[in-house]
């Protein structure tokens, strides 16, 4: 029985040719829905990348030491990686609609608690209830998009959502900036609760997705929606395709856990793991929570340093951009490698830049090479790993498989938050990047062995060809 890697570009069908555009209304329509879902996205990166600014001003009213800070850092994530499995589980028993609700009112009620949380037990207990909310948008805004896209703009589209997640993370950035003037880190943590009202309220106009409308015997329902993402003439081939991959599924289905079971699907889940586990021991996260105090490591002074971060929050967002194009053309396989290979030099030479003498300009060295390992990182690996999880598992456990890989990585999440203040104030800052420098190189290994190649194929199409490709 031949490996996941047997899911290379050779070994999959030549992607169909695009369907013919569809009209300025159904342009419009998908446009709505991914700027609505993409909030989810955009809270999921402010709430990440907010805490780098906060933590200095509540370092010194909470008298935090380095495991505290840490373990306030860590709250969210471990929240974070109950919440994308509840996610998972969540989509796929009350629907992706529903389940974007939910965490829009979490989001809010989250937002609220960490603003105003008087001690740091409390503060630890609000951050774990806001990482309920950004663990399960992690997994529910991809699945959704995924699902509602026509298949030649789902790259672009679930791409957005990545696209969404570094821009919040550069508004936290610039909000941090403007108000740690003031050292009101309190308002820099409460402003979130802006837009997951924003998410709530916008998500009651949307449908749910026609594989899910499909999933629960409501053809009518499916067709309705796929009538306002394609043209008509696509339609019924489309909404075939997706009943003929569930009546599939239905004649072996004994509930989602027994599928996960079957030895493709099993084998699907373990990369999909996998590429949680890459995504998150490269360092994206340590730079993404902690960039002040690396910064600060050099000689920079904290407001300065704070500011600085908002050259790393906007190549994010052009790098994601960049990725976005890409990502269709160039296919998921290769971006990953190249990807890889760029963070890997990257961060060789950012741990030897730690060991200059201490000088502005060494500060701002460490802050462009930061920025250029930021680059390779959200163009390339955040981009491709966030589409895969989203397209490669079947139907019938797309949901809680994705839910599981994405709870493996808000786990590993948790562990390099947890400890990479200790880390940094054990063994320096050269050592540590030189460490994630080594990670890269051992996940380059993993993903040209192992990462499938998805472009092009409509979710249902591709489904068959893993199922085949694995031995199913």
């Amino acid at each position: 029985m031949n490996g996941p890697s047997t899911a290379a570009p050779g070994g999959l069908c030549p992607a169909p040719a695009p369907p013919a555009a569809t009209d300025r209304g159904a342009r419009r329509f998908i446009v709505a829905i991914a700027a609505i879902a993409a909030l989810g996205g955009a809270l999921f990166g402010y709430d990440t990348g907010v805490v780098s600014g906060a933590l200095p001003f509540m370092e010194r009213h909470f008298g935090l030491s380095s495991l505290g800070e840490g373990v306030i850092t860590s709250a969210l994530l471990i929240g974070a990686a109950f919440g994308s499995l509840a996610g998972g589980r969540m989509a796929d028993a009350l629907g992706r609609r529903a389940s974007l609700l939910w965490a829009g009112a979490v989001f809010t009620a989250g937002a609220v608690g960490v603003a105003l949380a008087p001690t740091v037990p409390v503060m630890t207990a609000a951050r774990f209830v806001l990482g309920l909310a950004v663990g399960s948008a992690s997994v529910i805004t991809p699945l959704y998009l995924s699902e509602i896209a026509p298949p030649h703009l789902r790259g672009r589209l679930v791409s957005f959502n990545s696209l969404m997640i570094v821009s919040g993370q550069l508004l936290a950035y610039l909000v941090n900036a403007v108000l740690a003037h003031w050292a009101a880190w309190r308002w820099m943590l409460g402003l979130a609760a802006l837009p997951a009202v924003a998410l709530f309220l916008g998500v009651l106009f949307l449908p749910d997705t026609p594989r899910w409308y499909v999933g629960r015997g409501r053809p009518d329902e499916a067709a309705a929606v796929l009538r306002r993402t394609l043209p008509a003439g696509d339609v019924p081939g489309e909404l075939s395709r997706i009943a003929r991959a569930r009546a599939l599924e239905d004649t072996a289905r004994r509930g989602a856990w027994r599928d996960l079971r079957r030895p493709w699907v099993r084998r699907l889940l373990l990369v999909g793991i996998g590429l949680a586990v890459v995504q998150q021991i490269t360092g994206v996260n340590a730079v993404i929570y902690f960039a002040p105090k690396i910064l600060a490591t050099t000689g920079l002074g904290t407001d300065a340093a704070i500011t600085a971060t908002i050259a790393v929050g906007a190549v994010s967002v052009l790098a994601t951009g960049v990725g976005m194009s890409l990502i269709d053309r160039v296919g998921r396989r290769p971006l990953l490698q190249w990807g890889l290979t760029g963070m890997a030099v990257s961060l060789v030479v950012l741990g030897a830049a730690f060991h200059l003498p201490h000088s502005p300009g060494v500060s701002y060295l460490v802050l462009a090479l930061m920025v250029l390992y930021m680059g390779f990182m959200q163009a390339t690996l955040n981009t491709g790993v966030w589409l895969l999880l989203a397209e490669m598992f079947p139907l019938t456990v797309r949901g809680l498989a994705m839910g599981a890989a994405v709870f493996v990585m808000w786990l590993v999440n948790f562990g390099v938050a947890l400890g990479f203040p200790v880390l940094l104030d054990a063994a320096g800052a050269g050592a540590t990047f030189w460490l994630f420098a080594a990670m890269c190189v051992l996940s380059l290994l993993f993903c040209r062995r192992y990462a499938p190649e998805t472009k092009g194929l409509a979710l249902e199409d591709l489904e068959q060809e893993l199922r085949r490709a694995g031995g199913g």
